[in-house]
């Protein structure tokens, strides 16, 4: 970290690092978006045949996607998934409905998941102190659901920039991403604190891009050795401190 680095801006990760998902029943979840989004189809009178064959055909689908994901190396847009897929069913709704079914799947997901307490008054804060914040995460949920899911913890509003892998062809730990993230935030990466939950994805990737990387402890890095020039936090509402710290570790620019 340069000697006068001053932090301008924070760079979240968004599962289990701005909200909290912990240890998923992913067959539990995945039945009940299943059904719900069963159920609305039925209601608006589409052609979706019996439950079984249509919860089986999405999670085939699903599965699919992932793995060329995985191989591609970039998310897909959940979104457009469904349109697509819907439309070969001779599902047809508008841009509206689409959205809210788009929502209904991940519904189950957002109900499983928290907000440490005072999450909205730890990000007032930050912003009140003058840094700018933003979100950087991989993910193949579209910003419909997601931002849904930000507005209902009271925090949609605080942040200046939402980045979404689906959006790019690439995604974390691929430099590019963190580059535009830099870019779209209008700050320097040595001015940018990058926090999240994933020391291969999150945290090692933004030591390389010149970030100040903060690692969340939750579960899935608990005993994993800490990265030479990164810092750890227990909570987010740990972070004004930290930054605090930061900042006067190095002297103000001249």
């Amino acid at each position: 970290m340069p000697s006068n680095t001053q932090i301008k801006a924070v760079l979240f990760d968004l599962g289990d690092t701005l909200l909290n998902f912990g240890k998923l029943k992913k067959a539990k979840i995945f039945a009940a978006g299943a059904r719900l989004t069963y159920d609305y189809l039925k209601s608006l009178n589409q052609p979706v045949g019996g439950f079984k064959w249509y919860s089986l055909r999405s999670l085939l689908s699903l599965r699919l996607c992932r793995v060329i994901s995985a191989l591609r190396g970039r998310d897909f847009d959940a979104l457009a998934l469904l349109e697509k897929t819907g439309a070969k069913k001779g599902i047809k709704l508008t841009t509206d409905q689409w959205r809210h079914l788009t929502w209904l799947w991940y519904k189950p997901l957002a109900e499983a998941a928290q907000a440490e307490p005072g999450i909205r008054d730890t990000l007032i804060a930050l912003k009140s102190s003058g840094l700018k914040l933003g979100i950087l995460s991989n993910t193949f949920v579209h910003r419909c659901a997601l931002e849904k899911h930000l507005a209902q913890f009271g925090i949609l509003d605080l942040f200046d920039v939402k980045l979404y892998s689906y959006q790019f062809p690439f995604r974390k730990p691929d430099a590019r991403i963190f580059k535009i993230a830099a870019e779209r935030i209008s700050e320097p990466p040595e001015s940018i604190v990058f926090v999240g939950n994933l020391i291969d994805n999150d945290i090692k990737p933004a030591l390389k891009n010149g970030m100040i990387a903060v690692l969340k402890e939750t579960y899935g890095n608990a005993g994993k050795q800490l990265p030479h020039g990164a810092r750890k936090i227990a909570r987010i509402a740990d972070l004004p401190a930290l930054i605090k710290k930061i900042n006067t570790e190095a002297p103000p620019n001249l």
